[in-house]
């Protein structure tokens, strides 16, 4: 699956996909609703498995259950991601009609850069195998650590790449609307808008260290990672809209997400004496998911700051 055509064409998708979405379908800002929140899901979720069912047409069975896996285990990840903006969001008083701006650009930014983590990993296998066993063992503490960072408050604003551009940067003390730059008496500054997006796009690659080596841990084939990143992504905003009224609600996610984390770490450690199949993988990841989720809606609500 890795022709240069095929990685041609799908990026063409991509980019008609977000120059559709910011251009024409979300050109005037406004908050995003429910329903429409639901509809874009529902577009994008689609459009995965439609890809899903070309893949199988193609490629055949084992192709298209490692991107399903890829999809599904990047998905979930990518809560983690919501519960950082929602924080982020609220900590800068950004209002509803304008949060969409800030994700649909910071998508960009997140494609261009998870692109390159992606091609510097399969370059990396592919010259020395044993990087697999370092990508599993990061993994597992990567779990740990989600573990037992517990529920403290989050404070992803005091990043020291963005701290270090915020004192940096000519910046405005107020929002001036959708706008990420602005002119005064000629002076070009950036505005605090800017600021969220630079956060957002700190906070992607942050969590896509531990989301791409575990995609890894499923398949070598560096289309297939890049593309199930890409479709999560690409959904990732009208996720957010569609679960940011129940967040308060997912107590026990962020455990689930661990174990999804630990399992895959395990399951390329222990692969040159025990091999768990996709399918398998698979039916893994879907059942920790649906323990975790299960657990949260009939817990008590999590506060987030």
């Amino acid at each position: 699956m890795n022709s240069p055509l095929h990685w041609i064409e799908f990026n063409i998708f991509v980019l008609i996909a977000v120059a559709l979405d910011l251009g024409v379908f979300h050109r005037k800002a406004h908050k995003i609703g429910m329903r429409e929140a639901l509809l874009w899901s529902a577009i994008w979720i689609g459009a995965a498995v439609v890809f899903a069912v070309g893949v199988y047409h193609f490629y055949g069975t084992q192709k298209a259950l490692e991107f399903s896996t890829g999809y599904l285990i990047e998905k979930s990840l990518s809560v983690d991601n919501l519960f950082v903006f929602l924080v982020l969001f609220r900590r800068f008083g950004v209002r509803p009609e304008f949060q969409h701006r800030v994700l649909a650009w910071g998508i960009l930014g997140a494609l261009i850069m998870r692109g390159a983590m992606i091609a510097a990993g399969a370059a990396l296998i592919e010259r020395f195998a044993w990087i697999l066993y370092v990508f599993g063992a990061f993994l597992i503490y990567a779990a740990i650590h989600m573990v037992v960072a517990g529920e403290g408050e989050t404070h992803p604003e005091k990043n020291a790449i963005v701290r270090f551009l915020a004192n940096h940067l000519r910046m405005t003390k107020t929002f001036s609307g959708e706008k990420f730059f602005v002119r005064e008496n000629g002076v070009l500054y950036a505005t605090p808008l800017f600021l969220v997006l630079l956060v957002v796009e700190v906070t992607d690659v942050t969590f896509a260290v531990d989301s791409i080596p575990a995609v890894f841990g499923i398949t070598r084939d560096a289309f297939v990672v890049y593309t199930s990143n890409v479709f999560a992504i690409l959904g990732l905003r009208t996720l957010y809209f569609l679960l940011a009224g129940v967040l308060d609600r997912l107590t026990y996610i962020k455990y689930g997400l661990a174990a999804v984390l630990a399992f895959v770490g395990a399951k390329m450690l222990i692969e040159p004496w025990l091999h768990i199949s996709v399918l398998w993988s698979l039916g893994i990841v879907i059942g920790i998911l649906g323990v975790a989720t299960v657990a949260s809606l009939v817990a008590k609500p999590k506060k987030i700051a």
